[in-house]
């Protein structure tokens, strides 16, 4: 299938690694012109990579900067997750106060990436904006609460953001991992160890296997190159009727649950 992006631009919040980095590449390989921005670079990332800024999220204007720079734009593409680094079941374990820092980085940073950059799309009369939600933000997961909450938030925000950007020729759409080796990944097994006594604790393959064993009726990982995949063809023509949508990627895990 040919996706035809030859040239096209693309912005990539969260671009230094992970989903993120898998997704950058994926649009290079693609032929298109790709501009990351994240909190810090990461020193093994090949030269030939997305060109990068480093920048906080959290600030509209740093954001706004970035947006102003890449100027032009066919693509942008939210890819910031980060959770409470704490075990939330039940919720009453967490603080109130362990609550704002994690709507912030997960939910406020992605409207600042759509502030930013839904006028550049409006006024160019077409293109696509996808944002990076979870499953955790479509069943109640107990295991981090505010993270749960602020991509469930995210995924209203979503449609919103497709039906106000419509009538402009612009596409807005969702893309959910279930159980991926990424760095949040393993912060949510940190945190659930933390909570056990030393003879229950389980190295991180065999605390990821077990899980996936009980959540995802495939019964295996995700990679972070099938988001790539999907995060490509969405941005395709071949997606052109392919608006307000949350595509899960997950194993079949938010249909186990």
């Amino acid at each position: 299938m040919q996706m035809n992006l030859t040239g096209q631009r693309v912005a990539v919040l969260g671009a230094a690694r992970g989903i993120g980095r898998a997704i950058s590449e994926e649009f290079l390989r693609e032929g298109c012109l790709v501009y990351g921005f994240d909190r810090e670079l990461d020193p093994a990332a090949p030269a030939d990579g997305p060109v990068m800024t480093v920048g906080d999220a959290t600030s509209f204007e740093e954001v706004g900067a970035f947006a102003q720079s890449v100027g032009t734009v066919d693509h942008v593409v939210f890819c910031i997750g980060v959770g409470s680094g704490k075990f939330g079941f039940p919720f009453w374990k967490l603080a109130p106060g362990d609550w704002p820092r994690v709507l912030e980085l997960n939910l406020i940073t992605a409207v600042n990436a759509a502030h930013a950059f839904a006028p550049i799309l409006a006024a160019k009369g077409r293109g696509t904006l996808l944002f990076l939600v979870s499953v955790a933000g479509q069943m109640g997961s107990q295991t981090d609460p505010p993270y749960s909450a602020a991509k469930a938030g995210l995924i209203n925000f979503m449609q919103c953001a497709a039906k106000d950007l419509a009538p402009y020729g612009v596409r807005v759409n969702a893309l959910s991992p279930g159980m991926v080796k990424t760095d949040l990944n393993e912060s949510v097994w940190r945190a659930g160890q933390e909570r056990l006594a030393p003879e229950e604790r389980q190295d991180y393959a065999t605390w990821g296997g077990e899980k996936i064993r009980k959540v995802s009726p495939l019964g295996r990982w995700q990679t972070p190159a099938e988001y790539a995949a999907m995060a490509v063809f969405l941005a395709s023509e071949h997606a052109r009727n392919v608006t307000g949508q949350t595509v899960n990627i997950d194993g079949g895990q938010v249909m186990h649950s």
